[in-house]
C-alpha cells in the first residue's frame, strides 16, 4: 500500500511539474519582434486554386495591374464599441484589427499600491488593446477575400485589386444598432462589384457581402472566396511535454463529416487540403482568441490550405461556382469573426465553433467545470468565488468516496504502531511480514488501498480545471479580491502558495506516515516541493487547490476524530 501511495504520489508530482513547464513557456519572458515596413510586392501564390488545373491557370493569371498604380497603404479605419481595425483599399483585406475591451495588460492598483509601499519598482502596464490581425510582414495575420472568374470570364476583382471608397473612416455612434461599409470597383465592360462590410453593435462577426452586378452584356461566372493568411506564432506554441495542446496556434477547419479538426502549420507544409463539405467554417486560432471565415451553412463548400513563401499559411474556403446573366445581380455572402473565445457566444455564430476553445481529452471533464463555473459566476459575478464554489460541489459529488477513503486513512493510522511493531519483529523476512501486514489488514478491516482513492480522483479534476482556467478568455485579467486582481497568472506576492503548502503539510499531518523510511523522507519534501511549483501557477488553480485542501482537513479531522472515538 505504501509502495502504491508513494508511485501516485509522485507521478502526480510529475504532471505538476509538466502543467508548470507549460504554463511557464506560455507565460515567461517573450522575445521581442522586431518591426519591418510593410512590403506590397508580395507574389500572387496566395490565390485560392480551384477545382481544374484549367481554373487554377486562369486565377493565377487574373490581370491585378490596378495595384501597381494604387496609393501605397490606402486605408479606410473603422470602430465599433468592440473593435478597431483598418481595411486595406487593396483588395478590402481586414488588417490590424484590434479587440477594444481586451488590454494586453491590465493595471493593478493594489499590488502597485503594496509594492510602492514597500518600496519595490512599480512597472506600468501596456494597456493598449490586444491586436488579432495584424499587418506587419514579419509577424503578418489578415483576412483575405475576392472573387475568381472561370469559364469564358476573364476579369474578377481579387484580394490585389483596388477598391474604391467614398470615407476614409467609419465610427458606429451612439444609439447606431450596425454599420455599413461599402467599397466598390468596376471595369470596361460593365462588371460592378460592391463589397459591404457589416458591423453590429457589441458583435465580433463582421458581414461580408460581395455584390456582383453584371453590365457586360454576356454571362459572367465566377466564386467567391475567404481566406486567412499569416505567419506562425512561435512564442504561444505548447509545451511538448503535454503533448502540445496548450496554447495552441494554427489552424482548424470545421466540416460536416469530420467536425473539428486541427490543420496545424505542419499538416498545411506536408499536405495542402483539399476537402468539399457543406457548411462549415475554417480558422486560426491562437490562445484565449480566434478567427473564422464562415460562409453559408446551406451550399456546399470548398475547404483548401497552402504554405506560401517567407513563413506563410494560408486556410480558407471558396463557393461553389455562380453564372450570373446579362444585366441581373448576384450577391455573395460569408461572416468572419475575429475576437475572443467565449464560448456561449461562439455557439451562436456557428456550429461547433466554440470547440476553439480546448481543454485537451479532458474535455469530457472540462465542459461541465466551466458550465458549472459559468452558472455560479451568473449569480455571483465573481469567478474567484465561483472557483470556491465549484470546489465545493466536487467534494459534494465525491464525498461518499472521501469518506470511505479518510476512513481507510483513519484505519491505518490507528494500526501504524502495530505496523512498525511488526516491522521490526520481521525485519530479516521480508515475505513474513508481508504476510502478517495483510492479515492485519483483515482483521482490523483495513482497505490497503483506499487512501490512494483522493489522489486517483484528484489527478483528472486538478487537469481538467488547469485546461479550464488556462483556456477560458473569461478568467483573463478576472479579479478575485484583495491582491489577486488577476485569476489567470500566478499570484503577485506568493501568499496562496504559501497557504497551499501549509494546508498540504496539516493534511499530510494527519495521514499515517510511510513505514519506509527513505519514503517518509520523501513524502515530508513533497509540500514544500509542491509550494514552489505552484508559486508559478495561475492564482484561481492555486486558490482551488487551497478550497479543496481545507475542506478535505475538515473532513479527515472529523471522521479520525469519530474512529478514534469508537476505540
Amino acid at each position: 500500500m505504501d509502495n502504491i501511495r508513494f508511485i501516485l504520489v509522485v507521478t502526480f508530482s510529475m504532471l505538476i511539474f509538466m502543467l508548470w513547464q507549460a504554463w511557464e513557456q506560455d507565460y515567461g519572458p517573450k522575445p521581442e519582434v522586431a518591426i519591418v515596413s510593410p512590403d506590397v510586392t508580395k507574389a500572387k501564390e496566395d490565390l485560392p486554386i480551384t477545382a481544374t488545373p484549367l481554373q487554377a491557370e486562369s486565377a493565377s493569371q487574373e490581370p491585378i495591374l490596378s495595384a501597381v498604380v494604387a496609393p501605397v497603404n490606402k486605408i479606410v479605419k473603422i470602430k465599433t464599441d468592440v473593435i478597431a481595425l483598418e481595411i486595406d483599399m487593396q483588395g478590402g483585406t481586414v488588417t490590424n484589427l484590434d479587440l477594444l475591451n481586451y488590454p494586453i495588460e491590465k493595471a493593478n492598483t493594489v499590488v502597485n499600491s503594496l509594492r510602492k509601499l514597500i518600496g519595490m519598482e512599480v512597472s506600468e502596464a501596456n494597456s493598449a488593446p490586444v491586436r488579432l490581425f495584424n499587418n506587419d510582414p514579419e509577424n503578418i495575420f489578415i483576412a483575405q477575400s475576392g472573387l475568381i472568374a472561370e469559364g469564358g470570364s476573364t476579369t474578377a476583382p481579387n484580394h490585389y485589386t483596388v477598391f474604391k471608397s467614398d470615407q476614409d473612416s467609419y465610427v458606429l455612434q451612439p444609439g447606431q444598432d450596425s454599420l455599413q461599409v461599402p467599397l466598390t470597383w468596376a471595369d470596361k465592360s460593365g462588371l460592378v462589384i460592391t463589397k459591404l462590410f457589416t458591423f453590429k453593435r457589441g458583435a465580433y462577426e463582421i458581414i461580408l457581402d460581395q455584390n456582383v452586378k453584371n453590365n457586360s452584356g454576356k454571362v459572367w461566372s465566377g466564386r467567391q472566396y475567404s481566406q486567412l493568411l499569416r505567419t506562425p506564432d512561435t512564442t504561444s506554441q505548447g509545451n511538448m511535454l503535454t503533448g502540445g495542446m496548450r496554447a495552441y496556434n494554427g489552424g482548424v477547419i470545421y466540416t460536416e463529416k469530420n467536425k473539428y479538426q486541427k490543420i496545424s502549420f505542419d499538416d498545411m507544409a506536408d499536405e495542402t487540403l483539399d476537402v468539399v463539405s457543406k457548411g462549415g467554417w475554417t480558422a486560426m486560432i491562437q490562445h484565449y482568441f480566434a478567427s473564422a471565415w464562415i460562409p453559408p451553412a446551406d451550399q456546399e463548400n470548398h475547404f483548401y490550405t497552402k504554405e506560401l513563401k517567407d513563413g506563410r499559411y494560408v486556410i480558407g474556403t471558396y463557393s461553389p461556382s455562380v453564372s450570373i446573366e446579362a444585366n441581373s445581380t448576384v450577391n455573395f455572402t460569408s461572416q468572419l469573426f475575429a475576437g475572443p473565445k467565449i464560448q456561449p457566444m461562439m455557439e451562436k455564430v456557428a456550429t461547433g465553433l466554440e470547440l476553439t476553445v480546448d481543454y485537451s481529452v479532458l474535455t469530457f471533464i472540462g465542459k461541465p467545470i466551466y458550465w458549472l463555473l459559468n452558472k455560479i459566476h451568473s449569480v455571483i459575478g465573481n469567478w474567484g468565488v465561483a472557483i470556491m464554489g465549484v470546489t465545493f460541489c466536487i467534494k459534494l459529488l465525491f464525498f461518499p468516496l472521501s469518506q470511505a477513503s479518510f476512513k481507510s486513512m483513519a484505519k491505518m493510522r490507528k494500526v501504524q504502531p502495530r505496523l512498525k511493531e511488526l516491522q521490526e519483529r520481521y525485519a530479516d523476512d521480508r515475505p513474513r511480514f508481508n504476510n502478517e501486514m495483510m492479515g492485519l489488514y483483515k482483521k482490523e478491516k483495513v482497505n490497503p488501498l483506499g487512501g490512494c482513492l483522493p489522489i486517483l480522483v484528484q489527478i483528472p479534476v486538478f487537469m481538467a480545471l488547469y485546461w479550464v482556467l488556462s483556456e477560458t478568455i473569461e478568467f483573463r485579467q478576472a479579479p478575485f479580491m484583495l491582491w489577486i486582481q488577476d485569476l489567470s497568472i500566478q499570484d503577485p506576492f506568493y501568499i496562496l502558495p504559501i497557504i497551499m503548502g501549509i494546508s498540504m503539510k496539516i493534511q499530510q499531518s494527519l495521514n499515517p506516515a510511510p513505514i519506509d523510511p527513505i519514503q517518509a523522507k520523501v513524502m515530508k519534501m513533497f509540500p514544500i516541493v509542491f509550494t514552489v511549483f505552484f508559486l508559478f501557477f495561475p492564482a484561481g488553480l492555486v486558490l482551488y487547490w487551497v478550497i479543496n485542501n481545507t475542506l478535505s482537513i475538515i473532513q479527515q479531522t472529523y471522521i479520525t476524530k469519530q474512529i478514534e472515538k469508537a476505540g
